[in-house]
């Protein structure tokens, strides 16, 4: 690309953006994640995500698969709640062999079988208790199953290592 377009294109991008007021804005020297929630969309903390989040410059990242709801023997309540609780454990777990904390965690995504309202308060709930304020920017897909049919919910993670 000649110097000229992606100056064009840069500066392009730079007065796109520029009007738009953030409730937290990127520091490419900060080490942490930055939560950007744009004070003109609606404010998605309630529910337990945030818009978007920018990792540092020259981050490593790991990616988590899918994590549901079996317990160390591979167990599976048929209770959505239960299962939500383990699968969120289960990436703790996985978090915790990666030496990272939650607040390392970018972005989840999750899978829930038969969604409702009632599911998305169990949702919001066990997101709020692991990651706290950190909120990672998240996607829920409804699903009319998974990989094993007693599975209600899945949740995969992308993870900022340093």
């Amino acid at each position: 690309m000649s110097r000229s377009i992606r100056h064009m294109l840069i500066g392009g991008l730079g007065t796109m953006t520029l009007g738009i007021p953030i409730a937290t804005t990127a520091n490419e020297n900060d080490r942490g994640l930055t939560i950007v929630n744009p004070q003109n969309l609606y404010d998605p903390s309630p529910n337990g995500y945030s818009t978007a989040v920018i990792t540092p410059r020259g981050a490593r990242l790991a990616y988590i698969s899918g994590q549901g709801g079996h317990d160390g023997t591979g167990g599976l309540s048929p209770d959505f709640a239960v299962q939500v609780e383990q699968a969120y454990a289960n990436l703790r777990a996985a978090l915790d062999a990666l030496g990272a904390r939650p607040a390392q965690v970018a972005k989840l995504t999750v899978f829930v079988v038969d969604h409702d309202m009632s599911r998305l308060e169990v949702l919001t709930r066990n997101v709020k208790e692991m990651f706290g304020e950190a909120l990672p920017a998240q996607t829920l897909v409804p699903v009319p199953k998974l990989a094993i049919d007693p599975m209600l919910f899945e949740v995969e993670a992308v993870v900022v290592l340093d």
